[in-house]
């Protein structure tokens, strides 16, 4: 590519930052590079045409967008997620998409995430809080849930980067690992994390006392947990999510709680974001909810945007993209 000034697209949504972050982010960047800051891809519609890369952090980049974009050469995802990127439309017009997959940067705040939601779950800190402050001493009736997480199986669906600081964090617990995914791990990384065992996704639903998702989202994994298979899960078992929310079923897994045929939930990711009032999980027993924060302390958004920025500065320069998803 020539070192011509190149115009960066950056667009990030109101509820991950907006224009504020934006603003952070574009400061990263060198002066040669022209930085237009947005909440949606198709607020500045003049921006847009003459990007030659877009920036965006959950934001959706479609057909549309992409066909408004001649001199677009890449878009990159501010996460590890791509999957509100129409990838077709982007192949068709010779777009380069990649994520930040390989650059840890969300990795410790996730698996951070999903123990405090797994203990707030086993520790029962929701209601025993909200019992608290009603002056309801409810240790007695709070006794009977209570659990461990020590002895217990944790099975991990995609032991990728933040698998795997998942798995690292349940060995210090004293559990055991099972996981599932398309290929098996070295049989050293297995010993590492605790000798994690390598199994099918329903026998390690059948198994499992914890199960927490770390897969992608795609046309494969979306509603990888259905009705069909939440009820494999033990009636003792939680699940977690703190990669994407249409991973489930919704609905199936307000029924599970609402059923007893699940003991909990802990999630931090929706369909769609922010969810909206009718979400049953908002009022479905024995959840605990958060916001997608998993991704968003203020260590893991320097991280995020200095993967981002310096993939991005990289390919303006000539060199090869990291991370390619599409």
């Amino acid at each position: 590519m020539t070192t011509a000034p190149k115009n960066v697209l950056a667009v990030v949504a109101p509820h991950v930052g907006g224009r504020g972050a934006g603003a952070g982010l574009a400061t990263l960047f060198p002066g040669e590079v022209n930085v237009t800051v947005v909440e949606a891809t198709d607020e500045n519609p003049a921006a847009l045409h003459t990007a030659h890369v877009i920036i965006t952090a959950l934001s959706p980049v479609t057909a549309e967008h992409l066909a408004a974009a001649p001199d677009l050469k890449l878009v990159q995802c501010a996460s590890h997620g791509f999957e509100y990127v129409d990838l077709d439309a982007a192949r068709a017009r010779d777009v380069v998409v990649c994520n930040i997959g390989s650059s840890g940067a969300e990795s410790q705040n996730v698996a951070e995430q999903t123990f405090a939601l797994m203990l707030a779950l086993a520790k029962q800190l929701i209601p025993a809080h909200t019992a608290l402050v009603e002056a309801d001493w409810a240790l007695p009736r709070l006794q009977r849930s209570l659990t461990e997480l020590s002895g217990k199986t944790l099975g991990i669906v995609g032991l990728g980067g933040i698998g795997q600081e998942v798995a690292r964090r349940a060995v210090a617990f004293d559990m055991s690992i099972v996981y599932a995914g398309r290929r098996r791990l070295p049989e050293e990384t297995e010993a590492r994390l605790g000798g994690a065992r390598h199994v099918a996704l329903d026998e390690l639903l059948r198994t499992a006392d914890y199960v927490s998702l770390h897969a992608p989202l795609t046309d494969e994994t979306r509603h990888l947990l259905d009705a069909e298979r939440l009820a494999l899960l033990k009636p003792t078992a939680f699940v977690i999510n703190t990669a994407r929310g249409a991973l489930i079923d919704q609905d199936a897994l307000a029924d599970a709680l609402e059923n007893g045929t699940l003991a909990g939930a802990g999630i931090d990711v929706f369909d769609p974001e922010p969810p909206t009032p009718a979400l049953r999980l908002l009022k479905s027993p024995n959840v605990v909810l958060s916001p997608h924060v998993g991704g968003v302390t203020r260590e893991t958004l320097i991280r995020i945007a200095l993967a981002a920025v310096q993939n991005v500065a990289g390919f303006l320069t000539g060199g090869e993209p990291r991370d390619v998803v599409s």
